[in-house]
């Protein structure tokens, strides 16, 4: 049974797409170039075959990712993220992030490329064209705008 959050909130509605058992890490495979069914199958040990199946579909028709036929017989897909799937890229990054500064092993970090070195998160105003601190962000309805 498929929970749905009947919420006026961003996290509440994101969730209602993306917030599916195995439906970040599905996406985190295409993200990172596995491509069909197989490859995805093979990186998430334990996932069952129905359930990639109908994750696959489900984000299909939300348009986080398209699907092309590269063999008829059987028919068999390669997938690949949507802008609007590549979008997570930082829910991905900020989830590692995360877990590197909270988990007690952690598997994966962000580096720069040149250098090798970690990198961090900032937030910038494109406003004021200068970097924000966390708490200099606050929530802001879209009616408070006006």
């Amino acid at each position: 049974m498929k929970i749905i959050y009947n919420l006026p909130c961003n996290i509440a509605q994101t969730l209602n797409i993306i917030g599916d058992r195995w439906s970040l890490l599905i996406l985190y495979q295409l993200f990172i170039g596995h491509e069909t069914y197989k490859e995805i199958q093979d990186n998430l040990e334990g996932i069952p075959t129905n359930l990639l199946s109908e994750r696959l579909k489900t984000m299909e028709c939300d348009e986080l990712i398209s699907r092309d036929l590269y063999q008829t017989h059987p028919p068999r897909y390669k997938y690949s993220l949507t802008e609007k799937g590549y979008d997570l890229q930082d829910v991905f990054n900020s989830i590692i992030l995360w877990g590197e500064r909270n988990l007690n092993t952690c598997y994966k970090k962000l580096v720069h490329k040149d250098c090798n070195n970690r990198i961090e998160h900032k937030y910038y105003c494109t406003h004021c064209n200068k970097s924000v601190k966390i708490n200099e962000i606050k929530l802001m309805d879209p009616e408070e705008q006006n």
